[in-house]
């Protein structure tokens, strides 16, 4: 390796940066509430858990393969994508992940402010202050993160050991203070043990995603072809323990009837173990979780829009980069869109059109998982030299990971996919004009 190759691999993401915006990402503030939200399902919840870390740990495998495929290309879902199925549908994926992105950072940052309230309780009573300490968290990750993608790295890593202290110290912790008692019925809902195990794994299904996270950024991963993969593996591994060892502690701490009603599953859980004074160490955690996933998500939403503007299906402004090698003029755009987002959410008349953004944004993060799989089988297959026992490999992992994927968009709701395709079907003028711009 050259000096010059040493030089720029130290100013890129390693491995463990890679992991630590995996993980970042994937454990935001939903988790500290997921044990609560699970247990109206009852125990099966467990179960919904393990299908969905199995079915990642195939969807894992398919980005890590793509990462080795299509070496070196920022993008990730939409690079895969574009590759396997030409620019229309590269972009319309692309146009869907990154106005869901830009609600989940809203929502994140929202996660953010009603953490914080727990030590300045303004934040719960001011709409002013609310609104400024979520504008202002969104404008100091934007200026970190165009200082360059070592020291957002940095944050990322630094926010990620934070918040897993107390997941981890709650999770291992609450082991040696559980009640069998305590767990409620294993299916508690009512309905078939499909129609649970549906609803169970396409909401648990929903706290990994942002195991795509360092394929995304690819161009700015030191040796992305074993680094990503590596990454994406581990980091799946870290959040998958967490969760699962999470929810068993909370949910055999605190009685099913009051875990149903609870806004902080986890603090309750560590003012059983510890005593009212950790619900202070949980709270801050969730805030730093918010905090930490805000971080990573700005460094995602500003490399997307960079990745489509170099292939001349977004206008060429966005793929400017600053000295320090950071697209500033996508990331300064879409930090505008979530702040006016995040504001909506204050707004009493835009409330619910908020929330509805926020669930919307789920599915259109699923959506480029799907195509993406879809892409593996495409550029898989045109390797004429492939095996038997590698075709039979390459089926099996396209069939597992597109169909658990399949399955947790079926599962989402019709409202939900009918209102996901309009918001795909949103970006095709912006698509003509951009290929008339183009041809001409």
């Amino acid at each position: 390796m050259s000096v010059k190759q040493q030089h720029t691999d130290k100013n890129k993401l390693g491995l463990l940066t890679s992991t630590s915006l995996i993980v970042g990402n994937m454990i935001g503030a939903g988790i500290f509430l997921a044990p609560a939200a699970l247990s109206s399902f009852g125990s099966v919840s467990l179960l919904g858990w393990v299908i969905s870390a199995i079915g990642c740990f195939f969807l894992v495998k398919v980005f890590g393969n793509l990462s080795r495929i299509v070496p070196n290309v920022t993008g990730g879902p939409y690079a895969y994508t574009r590759r396997g199925f030409g620019d229309y549908m590269g972009f319309s994926v692309a146009w869907g992940y990154y106005i869901a992105v830009a609600c989940a950072n809203a929502a994140i940052t929202v996660g953010f402010v009603s953490a914080l309230s727990t030590f300045i309780p303004i934040l719960s009573t001011s709409t002013l202050a609310a609104v400024s300490t979520g504008l202002a968290s969104i404008w100091l990750l934007t200026w970190i993160n165009n200082a360059g993608v070592r020291v957002s790295g940095g944050v990322q890593l630094t926010t990620t050991i934070l918040k897993l202290i107390p997941l981890i110290a709650v999770a291992f912790g609450g082991l040696f203070f559980i009640k069998a008692d305590n767990f409620p019925p294993f299916n508690n809902s009512g309905t078939s043990l499909f129609e649970v195990l549906s609803n169970t794994v396409t909401f648990t299904m929903f706290a990994f995603v942002g195991i795509e996270s360092a394929t995304v950024p690819a161009d700015k991963v030191a040796n992305p072809q074993r680094t990503i993969p590596r990454a994406t593996m581990l980091g799946l591994t870290i959040a998958t323990i967490v969760y699962i060892v999470g929810t068993v502690s909370v949910m055999g701490i605190i009685p099913p009837e009051q875990l149903q009603k609870s806004l902080t599953p986890f603090s309750d859980a560590a003012v059983v173990m510890w005593g009212p004074n950790a619900r202070y160490l949980v709270s801050a955690g969730v805030a730093i979780a918010a905090f930490g996933a805000l971080n990573g998500w700005i460094l995602i939403q500003g490399q997307l829009p960079f990745a489509i503007a170099k292939d001349n299906l977004f206008p060429a402004i966005f793929g400017k980069e600053n000295k320090k090698g950071v697209p500033y003029v996508g990331m300064f755009f879409s930090s505008i869109l979530i702040s006016i987002f995040m504001i909506m959410n204050y707004n009493k008349g835009l409330v619910d059109q908020f929330k509805f953004l926020v669930l919307l944004s789920t599915l259109s993060v699923l959506i480029p998982y799907l195509f993406s799989t879809a892409s593996y089988f495409i550029l898989r297959t045109r390797d004429t030299q492939l095996t038997t026992m590698e075709w039979i490999q390459c089926i099996l992992l396209f069939v597992i990971s597109f169909g658990y994927v399949f399955w947790a968009i079926a599962s989402a709701g019709q409202k939900t996919i009918y209102y996901g395709f309009l918001l795909q079907m949103t970006g095709i003028p912006f698509f003509l004009w951009m290929k008339a711009k183009r041809s001409s």
